[in-house]
């Protein structure tokens, strides 16, 4: 399955309404004045404007003239209003999207709580260093790049019609369309099936950007961190949780909160995990790491795998219980090689988007292009085709040449017994290539795939238990 989303430059920033850019104008907000030099000398060369306030009414004053970008605020102020009231009122009365950084210099962990439950991503305790304080604005400063991407995004989808955004005319695509259209305003989990390759995100977007939610969209695949951090990923963790936890971070679950969180791969989410997982879809809170307080969050998550999960139950590798929840409803993704009528189309896609990404012209697709493409089953499906197609436009050369080069080695295999028709050996055949392109590197093959390091292990120590391959070192 593909669904695409039209260039982004289509959009022009100058029809686009005020959304979150890069940090520029600064407000200071602390009752010490020392604190507030420091932070001023810090900032003044670095960015266009600073400003500084001792109390809450200077603030207001400030704020009603200027369009601030971000205000660094100390959570306790002389007065009735803490930091983070005044941060919220500021938001609601002249700024939504402004962003705050918190400082404090009390031990008290509810209010770093009360500031993870705020749309601020972090929490600085004083003192600090400079380069402590210009680090949390650069990560500041990337939450509006991606805010103001995902913005451009929303308006995109909003402006042209659902069906230019697909690609196929099969009966199995456009029964995937109806079900997205039908289920993507519910607020229910969703579970994508799918080979490797056949577009699992790019439906997962469209359910969002067809949801109405006004939340972001968030993707993380479950299979590319590691078992160790991905709970304080999701989560987000008190300063001091561990071991290198110098500030407070918000998770992926706070950053998707209104919004939808698409955890990709989630076969590969470790069992101790699945289990915190089940709770916060249950009771719709999750807790901080280090944290004793849980925090409400309204995130729809729609989940993806290429496994059987339901094998994966029986084997104990998967909870059952959170196999139920998560299959609430099952859109289930058909390959390419059962859908040969969508690969001309798919391929003109990609050639007209590519040609223009890469500044080249946009060749003809021959017959013979055709034919092979065709006849190729796509063990890669719909990514497969499109490296396929970015690797004849860089070179020049026709498309249908890549393919017969995997063809001929499939017709090789089958002469000399190998059950190459399958596809068990097909994905062996395209992974083993991978990994000698690759001069035996899993991570690059990996990443040639389009698949986990994780999942490429995986395959090898499967294929090496039967005695089917050996294992590359």
């Amino acid at each position: 399955m593909s669904i695409s989303f039209a260039d982004r430059s289509a959009v022009g920033i100058e029809d686009v309404p005020a959304a979150p850019n890069a940090v520029e104008a600064i407000l200071v907000l602390d009752d010490e004045p020392g604190m507030r030099t420091f932070i001023e000398r810090t900032l003044a060369s670095k960015f266009a404007r600073v400003e500084t306030a001792a109390d809450a009414d200077e603030a207001r004053a400030l704020a009603k003239n200027t369009r601030f970008d971000l205000m660094i605020a100390d959570i306790r102020l002389p007065g009735a209003v803490s930091g983070l009231e005044l941060a919220r009122e500021l938001r609601d009365r002249y700024q939504v999207d402004l962003d705050v950084i918190f400082i404090t210099g009390y031990l008290d962990v509810y209010d770093e709580i009360d500031a993870l439950r705020d749309t601020s991503a972090d929490v600085l305790r004083k003192p600090f260093h400079a380069e402590q304080l210009l680090a949390v604005i650069k990560r500041a400063q990337e939450r509006r790049r991606v805010a103001r991407e995902q913005f451009l995004l929303h308006r995109e989808c909003e402006q042209r019609p659902s069906a230019k955004r697909i690609v196929g005319e099969s009966a199995s695509l456009k029964d995937i369309w109806r079900t997205i259209h039908r289920i993507a305003p519910m607020p229910s989990t969703v579970l994508i099936k799918g080979e490797t390759g056949t577009g699992k995100e790019l439906v997962a977007r469209a359910l969002h950007d067809l949801s109405g939610r006004r939340g972001s969209y968030v993707p993380v695949n479950c299979g590319a961190i590691s078992a160790d951090l991905i709970e304080g990923e999701l989560f987000g963790h008190l300063k001091g949780a561990f071991t290198g936890a110098h500030q407070a971070r918000n998770g992926l679950f706070s950053h998707a909160d209104g919004g939808t969180l698409f955890l990709d791969e989630i076969g590969e989410m470790p069992l101790a995990l699945q289990a915190k997982l089940l709770r916060v879809l249950e009771e719709r809170r999750y807790r901080p790491v280090g944290g004793s307080q849980e925090i409400p969050v309204n995130a729809r998550v729609i989940t993806a795998t290429n496994r059987d999960l339901a094998a994966e139950v029986l084997a104990g590798r998967f909870r059952k219980d959170l196999y139920y929840r998560i299959n609430v409803v099952d859109l289930k993704l058909p390959p390419l090689r059962e859908r040969k009528g969508d690969i001309e189309h798919l391929a003109r896609y990609f050639l007209n988007v590519l040609s223009a990404e890469l500044g080249v012209p946009t060749p003809e697709l021959t017959a013979w292009d055709l034919q092979q493409l065709t006849r190729y089953d796509w063990p890669g499906n719909c990514r497969e085709l499109r490296n396929v197609i970015e690797r004849s436009l860089l070179l020049g050369n026709p498309v249908a040449q890549y393919v017969c080069e995997s063809t001929v080695q499939n017709a090789e295999e089958s002469a000399t017994g190998s059950p190459a028709s399958s596809l068990e050996a097909v994905q062996r055949s395209h992974i083993m290539n991978a990994l000698a392109v690759a001069g035996g590197n899993k991570t690059v093959a990996a990443r040639a795939l389009g698949v986990s390091r994780k999942t490429v292990e995986r395959k090898l120590k499967e294929w090496s238990d039967d005695g089917s391959v050996d294992m590359p070192h």
